[in-house]
């Protein structure tokens, strides 16, 4: 209690110190007027009797200090001191202080962004309940696309009856594709993206509507009332957040469909399962109509209490030969396999390895920053020489010196900080509404709580890494010498410039490491702008048609020629065709092999599969290498035919000319017909998987995608089109006509993303590094201008006083360099398997290194130099 007692009695003493001044003040002039008085009735007089008083009292201003130390709190009262004699310091010195909080918000600031990037994307739990229990059920990984990760439906049924890992298992129809459907109302017909999920989607994610219900197992049923989920962002922005839309009816594709709920803000199925896609609503999976498409479903499932991915796994090791062999079930794939992930590794752990070196660059640039101000301050310590010395002289100690300097470098950095957040949450707000940057939970980036916290961390240890080295160089006991050697025209002490010497070349180590690492991912970069796609995105694009040819083959084709032909007689359009899907976006898969020849297993792939219009190869821009293209004449009644890439042509006839060979796919004997060059389909980077085109005419399509080749801008061409469409079918949705060149693009955003901000931190590593080289030499050459001057007097010309101070320079920069080029060597076989066509040990990117930052360093030494030569010799000794 008396501890408690005494605590809260200083902290009152603190806050109420001019009252407890007064009233000690009060109390210590009664003492030594009673003192004196004592005094003078011993008969001495009043000053001997007033002196005498105070000897025994130790002196009045000694007593109040005692006095304040024991009543109140010492160590705060320190730092309040601290801190005002900072803020006094720091604002005689605007233009240092300016500088410094520059650079810290720069890299602080950096950091923030990244952090915020890898919290959301690798630290952060999913945004669901127990998100630890929720698993990704993946297929053999085999080539063919989604079709080798994803279930039938009598397969996804089976696995829900049989297993006893999960509590819930369900899917998602894997193959949806963007504007699926049109909302018909008010006049309009604006296209809306669909998805189908298994009736207990939303249960096994835990996901609660803000509206309404979820769907319930009797609306998957065939024949049932049709029944939709709105999404929130879809329901805000075409319903305008109508809180009585549930219950209501909605036209989709002209028919009625009840709106059954509004799903929270907070889920976004695009962000986790397909970035970059944007679902507006939800339908139920029929299963009994899905059960023969094959391979659509994609599974989720949410592991049961105690149960580890791992022990899933084994149980389906063990399962699904069973299940292989049960004869009730024929549908169900002998060659599936699956792979257990936990959601959040298969959602974001392809990215951890690129984040991690992400990380590692922002950090280096903080180390730069970091660098850089302990050489500001450091030049700083010779005008400030005399103060400290000064006040050593007046008995302030080391610990006492040293807690000062750290207290100035704190108030920078929290400043630096303070700028830093709020560039940094300008930058975060503008990434997350940056839709194009196909990265998972993406637009769920935010400067969060625990970002807060980590810009808390860095700017406490950002503040002790830069001023801990000048804080022990200014306090240290040699301080009266390092005044004689900094004295006014002097040169500065060789310790003192040795030190700042390492510093540098550290910079200069760090600023390369960071140019090699953005130099190789760079070339990488270019490597992969370099890849022949198969075909030619420039100069195409496409819109997606809707027609309703009441599943007649006939109908069809005469719709599809007729917009083919009406969109070819558009001023400006070379060609045009129609694909039910197209490069680089969704994809599905058939299996083909040849007709009369037996495979061993292993040798037959999935294959690509897309039911294209005459026209379309060439409209896309594809390579026909040998064969015919498809025609009008190929209709259901006439021998059907296929176009193979090269890679189905040497898998099934290696050495053999496979023009008019048959093909069997499933049932169907085809004809080649055609061969074309090898496409990028689902991934700029990877290579080429089998692909077969058929004709629409002999196929059904799964949607039509016109793709028009035009000599004009697409935003030129895309009024025309949309008018064409519009007068052919007068429903047709508003939907975009998009350059294929976005599909490239959206592919290769996130190594363009990782791409851009490593070469944005190696550009700020450079430019820092040279003002660290530019700081050092300048302030070298003030420090001898009455060496210089001397010099100079005695003979030395101009060029050999540049030639000395540019020496000088690159001499730092060379021991940089070369203790950098050496961390790279290291640091860059970290970084190989993000390379794409570039070694590690790339020449170019070590030499370009070099030059570049030799020629950096050049100039920022030349800087100096050139002023250093224009030295007049008696000025310089005048002034000494």
């Amino acid at each position: 209690m008396t501890t408690l007692r005494e605590a809260w009695n200083r902290i009152q003493s603190f806050f109420h110190k001019q009252q407890r001044d007064a009233d000690l003040d009060a109390e210590l002039q009664s003492h030594l007027e009673l003192a004196i008085e004592e005094n003078m009735q011993q008969g001495m007089p009043p000053d001997e009797a007033r002196r005498k008083a105070l000897i025994r009292f130790g002196g009045i201003p000694q007593a109040k200090e005692q006095q304040r130390e024991a009543r109140g709190l010492p160590w705060l009262d320190i730092l309040l001191q601290d801190l005002r004699f900072t803020f006094r310091t720091l604002r005689r010195d605007p233009t240092f202080t300016l500088i410094a909080v520059i650079i810290l918000g720069l890299g602080i600031g950096a950091n923030v962004v990244v952090f915020s990037v890898v919290n959301t994307v690798l630290l952060r739990p999913l945004p669901f309940r127990n998100p630890e229990q929720l698993v990704r059920l993946a297929g053999s990984g085999a080539p063919g696309g989604e079709s080798s990760a994803t279930y039938s439906a009598d397969a996804m049924q089976e696995f829900q009856q049989r297993n006893r890992s999960f509590q819930e298992v369900t899917g998602y129809f894997a193959f949806s594709s963007s504007d699926n459907y049109k909302l018909i109302g008010n006049g309009q017909h604006p296209p809306v993206t669909g998805l189908m999920v298994a009736d207990n989607f939303f249960k096994t994610l835990a996901i609660q509507p803000t509206l309404g219900r979820l769907f319930t197992p009797e609306e998957c049923l065939k024949n049932s009332r049709p029944v939709t989920l709105l999404s929130h962002a879809f329901w805000k922005r075409q319903f305008h957040a109508d809180p009585n839309i549930v219950g209501q009816a909605v036209t989709l594709d002209s028919k009625p469909v009840t709106v059954v709920g509004v799903l929270p803000d907070t889920f976004d199925f695009g962000a986790v399962f397909s970035p970059g896609a944007r679902i507006d609503i939800y339908t139920p999976a029929i299963m009994d109509e899905i059960r023969h498409w094959g391979n659509t479903m994609a599974l989720v499932g949410r592991l049961k209490p105690g149960v580890t991915v791992a022990q899933a796994q084994s149980e389906a090791d063990l399962l699904f030969p069973k299940l292989d062999a049960d004869v009730t079930h024929p549908d169900w794939k002998p060659e599936y396999t699956t792979r257990f992930f936990a959601l959040k590794d298969y959602v974001s752990g392809k990215l951890r390895r690129s984040l991690i070196v992400l990380w590692a660059a922002v950090g280096m640039i903080l180390l730069i920053v970091c660098v850089n101000l302990s050489n500001l301050l450091l030049a700083r310590a010779a005008a400030r020489g005399k103060e400290f010395a000064l006040r050593s002289a007046l008995g302030a100690g080391r610990a006492r010196l040293i807690r000062q300097l750290l207290t100035e470098s704190l108030v920078l950095s929290s400043a630096g900080a303070l700028l830093g957040l709020i560039t940094a949450s300008a930058v975060v707000s503008w990434l997350a509404h940056q839709g194009s940057i196909a990265l998972p939970l993406f637009n769920s980036i935010r400067v969060d709580g625990t970002a807060l916290a980590w810009t808390v961390l860095i700017a406490i240890l950002t503040a002790a890494i830069f001023g801990l080295v000048p804080s022990l160089r200014m306090s240290s006991n040699h301080i009266q010498e390092s005044l004689k050697d900094g004295g006014h025209g002097t040169s500065e002490g060789r310790q003192h410039e040795r030190l700042r010497s390492i510093l540098v070349i550290s910079e200069v180590a760090l600023a390369c490491v960071l140019l090699v690492g953005a130099g190789l991912l760079l070339h990488s970069f270019l490597r992969v702008l370099d890849i022949d796609l198969g075909f030619q995105p420039s100069r195409a694009a496409a819109i997606q048609v809707d027609y309703d040819d009441l599943d007649n083959p006939d109908l069809r084709a005469a719709i599809w020629r007729n917009v083919i032909t009406r969109v070819k007689a558009i001023p400006g359009v070379e060609d045009a065709g129609i694909s039910d899907n197209l490069p680089l976006s969704r994809n599905r898969s058939w299996g083909i092999t040849a007709k009369g020849k037996e495979f061993h297993k292993g040798e037959l792939q999935d294959t690509f599969v897309y039911i294209v219009s005459p026209g379309y190869l060439r409209s896309i821009g594809m390579h026909l290498v040998k064969g015919r293209d498809i025609t009008w004449d190929d209709s259901h009644t006439s021998q059907k035919v296929v176009i193979i890439n090269e890679s189905v042509a040497k898998g099934l006839w290696p050495g053999e000319d496979p023009i008019g060979r048959t093909a069997k796919i499933g049932k169907d004997d085809v004809i080649v017909a055609g061969v074309i060059a090898d496409v990028r389909e689902s991934n700029v980077e990877d290579t080429g998987g089998w692909e077969m085109y058929l004709p629409t005419t002999q196929q059904g399509p799964d949607g039509a995608q016109l793709v028009v080749r035009t000599k004009l801008p697409p935003d030129v061409l895309a009024a025309s089109v949309m008018n064409t469409l519009r007068d052919i079918n007068p429903s047709q949705p508003a939907t975009e006509f998009k350059p294929l060149q976005l599909l490239v693009e959206h592919a290769l955003s996130p190594r363009r993303f990782f791409v851009m901000l490593v070469s944005i931190f190696a550009i700020l590593g450079l430019i820092l590094a040279a003002l660290g080289i530019y700081g050092v030499i300048s302030y070298s050459v003030t420090q001898k201008t009455q060496e210089i001057g001397i010099r100079m007097a005695l003979g030395a010309t101009q060029s050999r006083v540049q030639l000395g101070v540019v020496l000088k320079t690159l001499t730092l920069a060379i021991i940089g360099i070369a203790i950098g080029t050496t961390i790279s060597f290291a640091a860059s076989r970290l970084i190989a398997t993000l390379l794409f066509g570039t070694e590690p040990t790339d020449p170019a990117a070590f030499l370009g290194m070099i030059l570049l930052l030799g020629l950096v360093a050049l100039l920022a030494g030349y800087i100096p130099a050139r002023r250093a030569s224009r030295i007049d010799p008696i000025v310089a000794l005048r002034n000494n």
